[in-house]
C-alpha cells in the first residue's frame, strides 16, 4: 500500500480548504470619493459630511470619504460625473430631489437609472422661513402681505425647477399668491440672505436654518407636512395645513446612489456601513436637531420608492410648468 506522508496530507487538506473558502468580503481600498451635488452649507452637504466625520471618528471604513462639492447645472455637474464613473466601487453621491427634478427641467443626459440605488438615509422636511425682524408671527400674515404686495416679495430657494421653487409654486397655487422666486446655490447661501433681508422668505430644510433660529435671527412659520414635526422644539411649529387651511405638503430624499455597475459586494459593504452610521449617536442627534424623518431602505424597497417619487415629481413639475419643454 502506498503510504503518503502525514505533512503533505496536512498540505492537501489545508489547501483544499482555501481554496474552497469563499473569496473575502469587499471593502474599499482606496479613499472614496463622495460627490454632493449641491453647494456648501446645505443639507445634503452637512449630511455627506456628516457622514464622513462618523465614519473616521468610529472607525467603520478603512478607507476616508473625500467630499467633493459638484453643484453647477442644479446638480447636473455631480450627477454626470459619477455617471462617467462606471463600475467604479469607490465613487458615491449624496442625492436630494434634484436626482429627479434637474434632469426633467434641464433635459440633461441623465436618469437615476444610470446610477446604483444604494440606500435611502431619511426624509426631510420644509419649512415656510421669514427674518425675525418682521413682524410676521403666523403664515396667515404673511401670506396677506405677500397677496397685497402682488409679486414684488421675494421667495429664496436652492436653485431653479428644484425642491423649492415646486414648494414655492404649489404653495402659490393653493393660496391665489405670486412670489419673485430668486435662486441660490445652496440652501446655507439662501439662509444667510434671509437674515441679511436681501429675500423676504425661504422654505429652507430645518438643518439649514436651524442656528439662525436658535440665534433669534429667523421665524418658523409652518412646516410643509401632514403632521407637525415631533422632536425637540419643532413640535410647536404648525402644519401649513393647521396655518393655512391648505393641504400642501413635501418631503425630501437623502439617500445615497453609486456608480453605475458597481459590484454588489460593493453596494453590500455600503449598505452595511451607511446602517451602522445611523446607529451612532452622532447621527441620532442630527436626525434631532435637524427634525429629519428617519427612513432607511435599500434594494427593492428603495427602488421601488425612487420609481414612484420620480413619477410625482413629474406630475408636480407638469402642475407647475417646470418641465422641459
Amino acid at each position: 500500500m502506498l503510504r503518503i506522508p502525514m505533512r503533505l496530507t496536512l498540505f492537501a487538506v489545508v489547501t483544499g480548504l482555501f481554496l474552497a473558502a469563499p473569496a473575502f468580503a469587499w471593502e474599499p481600498t482606496k479613499p472614496i470619493e463622495f460627490v454632493i451635488p449641491a453647494g456648501a452649507g446645505g443639507g445634503a452637504d452637512q449630511m455627506a459630511r456628516l457622514i464622513a466625520g462618523i465614519a473616521e471618528k468610529h472607525k467603520l471604513s478603512p478607507r476616508p470619504f473625500i467630499v467633493v462639492n459638484k453643484s453647477g447645472g442644479a446638480g447636473a455637474e455631480g450627477f454626470l460625473h459619477v455617471k462617467g464613473k462606471k463600475g467604479d466601487a469607490h465613487t458615491i453621491i449624496i442625492t436630494l430631489s434634484n436626482l429627479f427634478t434637474t434632469p426633467l427641467h434641464t433635459g440633461v443626459p441623465f436618469s437615476w437609472k444610470d446610477l446604483t440605488p444604494v440606500a435611502r438615509l431619511a426624509l426631510d422636511q420644509f419649512i415656510l422661513w421669514v427674518n425675525a425682524e418682521t413682524p410676521y408671527k403666523t403664515a396667515k400674515e404673511y401670506l396677506a402681505a405677500v397677496k397685497e404686495k402682488n409679486g414684488t416679495m421675494k421667495m429664496g430657494g436652492t436653485g431653479s425647477a428644484q425642491e423649492d421653487q415646486i414648494l414655492t409654486i404649489m404653495l402659490e397655487q393653493a393660496q391665489g399668491v405670486k412670489f419673485t422666486y430668486v435662486p441660490f446655490k445652496g440652501g446655507g447661501e439662501v439662509c444667510v440672505n434671509l437674515v441679511g433681508k436681501h429675500i423676504d422668505s425661504t422654505v429652507n430644510n430645518p438643518i439649514e436654518c436651524v442656528s439662525h433660529w436658535k440665534a433669534n435671527r429667523v421665524r418658523p412659520l409652518a412646516v410643509f407636512d401632514t403632521e407637525r414635526i415631533t422632536v425637540g422644539e419643532w413640535k410647536n411649529i404648525p402644519t401649513i395645513k393647521e396655518a393655512l387651511g391648505s393641504d400642501v405638503h413635501y418631503l425630501m430624499l437623502r439617500g445615497i446612489f453609486g456608480a453605475p455597475d458597481m459590484p454588489k459586494d460593493a453596494v453590500d459593504w455600503y449598505v452595511g456601513f451607511l446602517r451602522k452610521v445611523t446607529e451612532t449617536p452622532d447621527w441620532k442627534k442630527y436626525m434631532e436637531d435637524g427634525a429629519l424623518k428617519p427612513a432607511f431602505a435599500s434594494g427593492a424597497e428603495y427602488v421601488k420608492w425612487v420609481e414612484e417619487n420620480e413619477k410625482l415629481h413629474r406630475d408636480l413639475m407638469a402642475k407647475g410648468g417646470l418641465l422641459k419643454q
